[in-house]
């Protein structure tokens, strides 16, 4: 029976799943907060007081300053966003570290026997590895997450059983 089957890998697998998204809802709360008191803080120095989340509109088009202002705030607002699904692209989807060492694969020259290029980034404590596209010529290629199964259990169930073939000999 594999992992996939059982009640308790499906319920490990849906908390995980959980757990990757809900990250990236608190991120993306995050970012909306950090708009929001922003554009409060723009909204101090300008009469008459608004409320949250809500432009001047007395002033947005009518003064220079201020619709500058709205619109380098609305980039800022944006490239919060931005950041916050651009880091949850490069996480772990069992740990949620940041994946690490970066490794380049394939080659153009031998593009038949070693495959397009990609970069390879692996998670630090073996979870899995996601491949990127180096170059997307025909439009966005998603990433491809690659789950590893538990290394380390792999080398001390190897280790036990060299153990237990020692314990044998007299």
């Amino acid at each position: 029976m594999t992992k996939r089957t059982t009640g308790m890998g499906m319920l490990q697998e849906i908390k995980s799943h959980v757990k990757y998204w809900g990250f990236l809802l608190l991120k993306l709360t995050g970012a909306a907060l950090g708009a929001a008191v922003s554009l409060w803080f723009l909204n101090l120095f300008w009469e008459p007081r608004t409320r949250w989340f809500h432009m001047n509109q007395y002033q947005f088009s009518y003064d220079l300053w201020y619709t500058t202002l709205a619109g380098v705030w609305f980039l800022f607002s944006y490239g919060l966003f931005y950041l916050a699904f651009w880091d949850q692209k490069y996480r772990c989807r069992t740990c949620l570290r940041r994946l690490r060492m970066p490794v380049e694969t394939g080659s153009w020259g031998y593009m038949l026997q070693l495959g397009r290029p990609q970069i390879e980034y692996i998670c630090p404590y073996g979870h899995g590895k996601l491949n990127v596209e180096e170059l997307q010529i025909s439009g966005t290629v998603l990433p491809e997450w690659t789950e590893h199964g538990d290394i380390w259990a792999e080398l001390f169930a190897t280790s036990e059983a060299g153990d237990a073939k020692d314990s044998d000999k007299p």
